[in-house]
């Protein structure tokens, strides 16, 4: 026995065991699905949604359609007893309640008959009972057995006068019976017996089931149409987003394809227009940023030519010395003037380099103070007199406006003065250089004009390019070898001020570097 029992229990626990793994790989299952995209999550919540609230629509409305139901049998059943109450009254020849000894056979079986007609046209059961709740007649085929009796609850309408109806479960079969009780007799007369109707709505229970059967019907079949409009609802919602995943995956291979937004949601569209903004911002930082590789390596280029030619004439003449071939003192002075020459060039040019980088850069630091322009350009063009005397020319000073404070760097001024300053002396022999300095229009005015020998107009446009000089010549002179640099600087010192510079020049006329800084006032204002 004992043995037995543990082999039940053991097959009970595999059987709740193999359930509850079944019932967890479903639900892992459903879960996978569910969380695999948007198209599974609105279909999956959809037919979810909608099968729960037809189940507890279906609950809700059965429960109210059967309540309906039932107030209307229960209605039906009192107005039927009211009216077998009225059709037993015109009865004046039958006595209920008397011992059978006081009425003939005739009158018994009348009584009997009666019920049972009334029974037949009400399709109902009727029972008369009186005060005590014995029961003194009835429509069923058997006889009223003496000492039948009703449940208590409906001998109180006699005394009461009242009407009750109520609803019970018949025991054999389980079936739902209806029961009305009314005072048998009307308001005049003393009222001595009672009157008991049921019925059993059997076609009441086979129109609810087929109600459930037609809500089950329709319910499947606006399933479907829920399943059909998921679908095409998340077909449509998915659509535009694979679109952009799509987008994005063509963005992170360097394919900047602007997708479409026609006919798409406000939500969707909108991220749509952030991914083309987004698109549009990469494709710009893209291409600045090929500009600039590709600027870095022209520079790089031009770097290295700029320094080739130096370094290579100065092994060339190192080799020489070092190989022996200069005898002579005179050749091997002019051998080392050349290379301490070339040598300061290199150093000069990565002076320059390193000083413009810088400025592109943004990593140079610009002082905000006032500074007197007459001031400055009068002690840059007193430190340079020598340098311009040793090219027999002459740098006069032409002071225009009394006031002319700007707000700037001081050293960065003085450098664009003297860069400029120089490649004036640079340019011009036997001739004069005048700076003037004047205020237009709450500008100051800085110029610097030379009658050297000008930059050809071919060539006007390029001098902010990099190199520019070292690699020109102008009306078969050659210029004074520098970095070539030195313009760019200038340029980039004067925009960091605040400041605009322009040029004018006619070959062999000369050249008139034109200077512009707001003055004190207007940046105060």
């Amino acid at each position: 026995m004992k043995v037995n029992l543990q082999q039940g229990r053991n097959k009970i626990r595999l059987v709740v065991r193999t359930v509850h793994g079944f019932w967890l790989t479903i639900t892992r299952l459903l879960r996978e699905q569910f969380n695999k995209n948007i198209y599974t999550r609105i279909l999956f919540t959809n037919v979810m949604a909608f099968v729960v609230s037809l189940i507890a629509l279906m609950m809700f409305s059965s429960y109210v359609v059967k309540q309906v139901t039932y107030n209307q049998v229960e209605q039906e059943l009192l107005r039927k007893a009211k009216r077998v109450n009225f059709a037993l009254l015109q009865q004046t020849e039958q006595i209920w309640g008397a011992p059978n000894s006081e009425q003939t056979e005739e009158q018994v079986q009348g009584g009997q008959d009666l019920l049972k007609f009334l029974a037949d046209i009400f399709d109902t059961r009727i029972t008369i009972f009186d005060r005590e709740g014995n029961i003194i007649g009835s429509s069923a085929q058997q006889e009223v057995v003496p000492g039948s009796r009703i449940e208590e609850k409906f001998v109180g309408i006699i005394s009461s006068g009242e009407t009750l109806i109520s609803r019970t479960l018949e025991k054999e079969t389980g079936q739902l019976i209806f029961v009305a009780a009314v005072p048998m007799g009307n308001n005049k007369d003393v009222i001595e017996n009672g009157i008991l109707l049921e019925t059993k709505p059997s076609s009441l229970d086979l129109a609810l089931n087929r109600m459930r059967s037609h809500q089950v019907v329709g319910g499947m079949v606006f399933l479907v149409i829920i399943i059909i409009i998921s679908v095409y609802l998340a077909m449509y919602i998915s659509r535009p987003i694979s679109r952009l995943a799509a987008t994005v995956a063509e963005i992170s291979r360097g394919s900047y394809v602007l997708s479409s937004n026609d006919l798409l949601p406000d939500e969707i569209k909108d991220l749509s227009g952030q991914l083309d903004k987004l698109a549009l911002k990469l494709q710009t930082m893209q291409t600045e940023s090929r500009r600039m590789e590709e600027g870095r390596a022209r520079l790089f280029a031009e770097i290295s030519h700029e320094l080739r030619t130096p370094l290579t004439a100065v092994q060339g003449f190192v080799e020489a010395i070092r190989d022996g071939m200069v005898k002579d003192e005179a050749m091997l002075e002019r051998y080392l003037d050349t290379i301490y020459t070339q040598t300061v060039h290199i150093t000069r040019l990565v002076d320059d380099i390193l000083a413009l980088s810088r400025l592109e850069s943004g990593n140079i630091a610009v002082e905000r103070m006032p500074v007197d322009l007459n001031t400055l350009v009068q002690g840059v063009a007193m430190s340079m007199e020598t340098m311009a005397k040793s090219r027999n020319t002459s740098i006069v000073l032409e002071r225009k406006a009394e006031n002319a404070v700007v707000i700037g760097d001081g050293d960065r001024m003085e450098q664009i003065i003297r860069n400029l300053l120089k490649n004036a002396i640079n340019a011009t022999e036997n001739g004069t250089i005048r700076i003037g300095v004047e205020v237009e229009h709450e500008n100051v005015i800085l110029t610097i004009k030379d009658d050297g020998i000008g930059i050809a107009a071919d060539d006007l446009p390029h001098i902010w390019d990099r190199f520019y000089r070292a690699r020109n010549l102008q009306s078969g002179r050659q210029l004074k070898e520098g970095s070539g640099l030195g313009l760019v600087i200038v340029k980039k010192l004067v925009q960091l001020q605040g400041g605009k510079i322009n040029v004018d020049s006619q070959l062999g006329k000369g050249t008139v570097f034109t200077i512009s800084f707001p003055t004190l006032n207007q940046k105060l204002g």
